[in-house]
This record gives structure tokens, sequence and C-alpha cells, in this order.
């Protein structure tokens, strides 16, 4: 047993029936594919020995840290608007928190570390496709600024996983704030467990939300908390052409984070109604219906802690009414923040929004890029531009109030330039640059995923050695479905 950190479990000392406590499951031969050190440092964690075998064994599950307390978490959900009563971590364990300098509380949490009693039939193992994939998006999403989980380290388990056919098994070690999701709160409140769900809460204000603390009603400006949250992420999502994927309850954080990067994809040519997720068949989580589908799951965080918002029924509906009502301000606001920066905009007039809605209006009639039109319009220039828009019966006729848009702001072009290439990427995780490295890592080659992370770490700024990086998916490279990695 090695002493990687200082660990301070919060959660296990939360009561037993809050989760399982059971070490993961030791893997034959285990290699490290990727360490994440400038995470690790900012952890406070020991570079060294994460590097050493001894930190290998921990990565693995094969041995604990000194100060680990490993559980398995319970919660509920609903999984494409299907009730579940229990789900859990079921091929996940909690190694415990440790206390940053520079990020705070954080939670270290293995994913594909065996079964637990929560697995429902399932081996508790992740193959490395998925491993690899959560690595790059987490990684990428942190390096846009958008609130997300964090990869800390990839390992290879040396032996197979059924799934469709023979794969290798790989563990990601996942970083979060808090895996505390509004699954969790459901858990409790369809157990009619009032102690537990009120425990639930106070921890959650403790641990996420301290400011609560001090309030008359804590429990509504923890719903409030949650739901601005929500519609801050959800709006940057909008704003770099993300798609979830699978907005199931169980894994929507209240800790505000992008969680469980599954059947996710940036798009390549833009359309509202684009999904990715080959389980997806009715298209509940497309693109579009993000926002609608954040406040659809956010009723149901209040629901389950109504018991929480008010002396009677009356009284606790009309609290969750009035925060649950305030999302659709929030996620405007929010959106138009976003696309306005995309725009170069300071200012705000109330013909924005027709503006923001007309030029995606002609990135859908044409099949756009997302990301290369924004960049092109960022600096670019209009001959980058016309690359997307062939046909300029849309276009044209919207730079021209752009650009008078622009002259009322009157900010110097070079700031407006710097404004746009600051909220506009060069380099996102597209779906088909993951793919190959994923068809590489199984041939183990592990280059091309270096590649990307590094690329991805910074994706504002030009890169001429990665410039193959930054172009959209011939048609033959085209990826149309992602799938999930249970």
């Amino acid at each position: 047993m090695i002493n990687l950190a200082t660990f301070d479990n919060t959660y296990a000392r939360l009561p037993e029936r809050f989760y399982a406590k059971l070490p993961p499951t030791a893997v034959s031969d285990p290699k490290l594919i990727k360490l994440n050190e400038t995470l690790a440092d900012e952890l406070g964690l020991d570079v060294a020995q994460l590097m050493s075998q001894g930190g290998l064994e921990v990565l693995a599950g094969n041995d604990l840290a000194e100060g680990s307390e490993p559980l398995s978490m319970a919660y509920a959900g609903q999984q494409f608007g299907n009730w579940v009563p229990q789900l859990g971590d079921g091929r996940a364990v909690l190694l415990g928190e440790v206390i940053s300098p520079k990020l705070g509380r954080r939670d270290i949490q293995l994913k594909g570390s065996g079964p637990t009693p929560f697995s429902r039939m399932g081996d508790g193992r992740a193959w490395l496709g998925p491993v690899m994939r959560e690595y790059i998006v987490s990684e990428a999403m942190a390096a846009l600024d958008i609130p997300t989980t964090r990869a800390l380290a990839a390992v290879s388990t040396g032996e197979d996983i059924v799934r469709e056919e023979i794969l290798p098994g790989a563990i990601l070690t996942r970083v979060a704030k808090s895996h505390l999701r509004v699954g969790t709160f459901q858990y409790f409140a369809a157990r009619r467990d009032a102690d537990g769900l009120k425990t639930l809460a106070d921890y959650a204000i403790e641990r996420l939300y301290p400011d609560c603390k001090n309030s008359d009603q804590p429990y509504k400006d923890l719903l409030q908390s949650v739901v601005s949250a929500q519609a801050y992420l959800v709006a940057r999502w909008m704003g770099v052409g993300f798609i979830h994927g699978v907005m199931n309850t169980d894994n929507v954080s209240i800790a505000g984070e992008t969680i469980d990067y599954g059947p996710c994809a940036f798009m390549d040519d833009f359309h509202p109604d684009r999904v990715f997720s080959s389980i997806d068949q009715t298209g509940r989580y497309a693109f579009s219906n993000q926002p609608r589908i954040a406040h659809w799951n956010l009723v149901q965080f209040a629901q389950a802690i109504l018991s929480l918002l008010g002396e009677t029924q009356e009284d606790a509906v009309a609290v969750a009414q009035s925060v649950i009502d305030s999302f659709s301000s929030l996620y405007h606001e929010a959106w138009l923040t976003v696309f306005r920066s995309k725009l170069g905009l300071k200012t705000a007039e109330e013909s924005d929004e027709d503006l923001i809605n007309g030029l995606l209006k002609a990135m859908t009639n044409e099949g756009a890029d997302f990301t290369l039109t924004f960049r092109a319009l960022s600096s670019d220039g209009e001959k980058k531009l016309a690359t997307q828009f062939q046909n300029r019966t849309d276009i044209d006729p919207w730079l021209e109030v752009w650009k008078d848009r622009l002259a009322r702001e009157d900010v110097e072009e070079t700031k407006r330039i710097a404004l746009m290439e600051a909220n506009n990427p060069l380099f996102i995780p597209r779906t088909h640059l993951i793919e190959q490295s994923i068809k590489d890592g199984l041939a183990g080659d592990f280059s091309t995923m270096e590649r990307l992370v590094a690329a991805f770490s910074k994706p504002f700024e030009k890169q001429p050695e990665n410039a193959d990086l930054a172009n959209a998916p011939k048609p033959e490279e085209q990826v149309r479905y992602t799938f999930c990695g249970t």
C-alpha cells in the first residue's frame, strides 16, 4: 500500500445504505496507457509514485492507496424516460476524496473496475474504446473551459472483455467535484426514505453549494443552484456543437459537470436535430432537444426533493415550480451570451437572437461544418467561409446584417477577432479522429491518442503541425453513429 495523497472520505462516512463498500477487482496484467501528469499535480498527487509499479497497481485496482475507502454509490434513474428504481455504480468504485490546494475537494473513481452489487448481471468491466474516448473527450472539454469530469489515467488490464466481440479491457481513473446525480436523490425519494433524502441534501449543500447553508430556504437554494448550473452547462454544450447522447437522470451531475461520456459526439455538418447515439431511436437526446431534456431532468430533481421544499404539499409545489420556471430564462441568457461571444459581440441588442438563428439556419440548409464556420468568421476570412457555403443564397444576406451589427459595436477589429478566436475553437475531438485513435489503440499503438490529447489541450490556438486535425471528415471518414460502452 502506497501513499499517493491525503484522503478525506466524507461520502464513506454517510449511512451504509448510501453505498456498498468493496474493493476493485484485481486484473492480471495492467499497463499504463496514459497518465494526466498536469491534473495529478493540480490534485496534489505524487506523480512519481503514480508512475511507479505501486501507482499502476492502484490505478488498475490491484491495490489500494493509503487512506482509500473504496465504495460503489447507490442511485436510481430514468433511462430514456423509463424509471429504473435501482442502478448504482455497476462498474465503478469510488476510491475516495482528496483535497487539492488548486481544485478543492475531488472524487477519485475507477471506472471499469469490476462487478459490484449494482452490476445487474453485468461484468463490471470496460473495454479499451470507451476508456480512450472518455479520456480524450473529457480532457478536450476541460480545455474548452466547459464544466466536466476529468481523466487522471487510462490503464489496460491485460484481460479480454466480451461484448459483440472479444475486446481488450481497460480502466479509467475519473476525477469529479462529486458523483452525486439527480438519480441519487431519486433513489431515496422512491424509497420514501425521508431521513436519507435530508441527509443527502445536507451533504450536497455542505460539499457543493455551501452558500445555501445560511439561507432561510436552503433546499430551495440548492434546487436553484442546480438549475442554474445545468442551464449554464447545456448552453456551453450548444456553443461547441456537443451532443451528450444519453441525458438520463443518472447521468446528470448536480455539481453541473458533464459526466458519463458514452455515445457522445461533436457535430461536423450542422443540423439541429442531429443524433449520434445508436440507441436513441426517437431522437430524445438530439442536439436541439438538450435544453428541453435538461429542463425535464430538473423537474425530476425537484420532485425528488419536494418533501424538503415546504411544510405542505401545496407550498412545496409552489416553491419547486417557481425555481424550475427560472430555467428557461437562465438558459436563454446563457445561450445568448455564448453565441454573442462567438459572433464577436460584447453588447446586447434585441435582434441578436434572430441574427444567431439566421446563421444556424443557413448552416443547416448548406450542411456547413459547425466548428469551421464559426472559426472562419473569427479570422480566417470569407475565402474559407466560402468552402462551407457554396450556395450563397442564405449566407450573403446574413453576412451583411452581421457586418452592420458589428459596426454598431464600435470595437477595434483586432479586439473583435481576439474575442471570437477565444470562443471559437479550431480543434475539437471529432468522432472520426477518436475512432482512428481507438483503432490504433487496439493494435497497441497509442501515439494517435497522445497526439489528439496534446492538440485538443490548446483548442483555440493555431497549430500548424496539427492542421490536419482541424479538418472536417472526408465523406468516407464520416461517423454517423456512436455506441455506449457498456
